[in-house]
């Protein structure tokens, strides 16, 4: 199987830890995302998602502009390595049951992947590993007319 680098996307985008429920919301509309990293001195120190906003900030009765981020996301992010298996990353998502993996490399954020890039990657290997098995049982008879 690959690894995580050959997958992940590298422009992930973040925002500062000083900003409010409301800049969250904007900026994932914009960039039409599900989720933010949120950095410190340009350091990952956790992830704000589209659920983050509609649990925290809706059940709360101030204004989106009013809640800072700090009170929304999740200082908890799991991380891997780009050299990572891509196996090593589905088993680490599917045992915590989360839906995004940080990527760094030596503390700094160099990517992000989700289950939809391991969804479309996975696809593409079954895709390709069909096709070769194909090729093979044609090859084989065409082996064992000749």
């Amino acid at each position: 199987m690959g690894l995580v680098r050959d997958i992940m996307v590298n422009n992930v985008i973040t925002i500062e830890h000083d900003r409010t429920a409301k800049e969250v919301a904007v900026l994932m509309t914009e960039k039409s995302i599900s989720s933010l990293v949120v950095v410190k001195d340009g350091n990952p120190i956790g992830l704000v998602t589209e659920r983050d906003l509609a649990r925290k900030v809706s059940t709360t009765d101030r204004k989106s502009s009013e809640v800072p981020l700090s009170e929304i996301m999740s200082p908890n992010f799991r991380w891997v390595e780009p050299m990572t298996s891509i196996e090593d990353a589905v088993q680490k998502m599917a045992n915590k049951n989360i839906r995004r993996l940080l990527v760094l490399d030596n503390g700094k954020l160099v990517g992000i992947i989700t289950e939809t890039d391991l969804a479309r990657y996975l696809r593409s290997k079954l895709l390709i590993d069909g096709a070769l098995e194909d090729i093979t049982a044609l090859n084989r008879k065409v082996v064992t007319k000749g």
